[in-house]
């Protein structure tokens, strides 16, 4: 195995070990405050939200930043397959958060 190669498998097992430590601290709040009968209808809401990853964040920031650039770009290439691509990633970028 090439040594990129390897690294880029060892980010991605860092990564995801990191998110499932994090969804299992989550778990065990959960569960704590259940056991404490501290969970409220509010409380309980927070609790329960997915849980977004800094990857996730990170995702975001690239997508909006080539949203800007298409948009920046936008009278210097009148290309109908960047604007559709620019409204794609807009939605995504919209459903996401």
């Amino acid at each position: 195995m090439e040594s990129s190669n390897k690294k880029e498998l060892l980010q991605v097992i860092d990564n995801s070990t990191q998110h499932l430590h994090e969804q299992i601290d989550m778990h065990r709040h959960l569960v704590n405050s259940i056991l404490n009968q501290r969970v409220s209808e509010g409380t309980l809401k927070d609790i329960t939200l997915p849980f977004h990853s800094k990857a996730d964040e990170n995702l975001k920031q690239a997508i909006q930043e080539a949203i800007e650039v298409l948009e920046e770009s936008r009278k210097a290439f009148k290309s109908k397959r960047l604007e559709t691509l620019r409204k794609k990633l807009t939605d995504v970028l919209i459903e996401s958060r």
